[in-house]
């Protein structure tokens, strides 16, 4: 099983619509953040170390679907779980669920990622590879 990294946040105006609503892009950044945060947690290096040793740039994104439960709104204390729930050949599922101050879901999310490497080291052009065994033993809970 893998580790489950959680952090805290508070819903400010900005990240509402005029109803004082999270405007609904919002959660998938707060998916994204939960991303890198969960591998900073685990002990991963940062990704400039990564490249440097790995070549590996990064876990950009190639899927993803949220299902919204209910609304957070201006002021509400909310928590990001995100988890990696499976490893495949050269992508990853990431689930994230963001609960209320109550622990009550207000919305989830499953992201395919991948780990990236540049292509013959052009800025422009990155390719999936397979995620490295000691980034994955990283992300085993203990």
């Amino acid at each position: 099983m893998n580790q489950v990294h959680r952090f805290t946040l508070t819903v400010e105006f900005g990240d509402c619509d005029p109803a004082q609503i999270v405007w609904f892009p919002n959660f998938f950044r707060w998916f994204d953040a939960g991303s890198r945060r969960y591998f900073v947690a685990c002990g991963v290096p940062s990704w400039q170390q990564t490249e440097a040793e790995l070549g590996i740039i990064g876990t950009p994104l190639v899927d993803t679907k949220a299902r919204f439960v209910k609304p957070a709104s201006y002021g509400d204390e909310i928590t990001v779980e995100s988890t990696v729930s499976e490893w495949r050949g050269k992508s990853f599922v990431m689930t994230h669920r963001i609960l209320d101050a109550a622990g009550e879901l207000l919305c989830e999310c499953d992201e395919v990622r991948v780990f990236a490497t540049r292509v013959d080291g052009d800025r422009k052009r990155i390719r999936a590879v397979a995620a490295p065994e000691s980034i994955k033993a990283l992300c085993v809970q203990r």
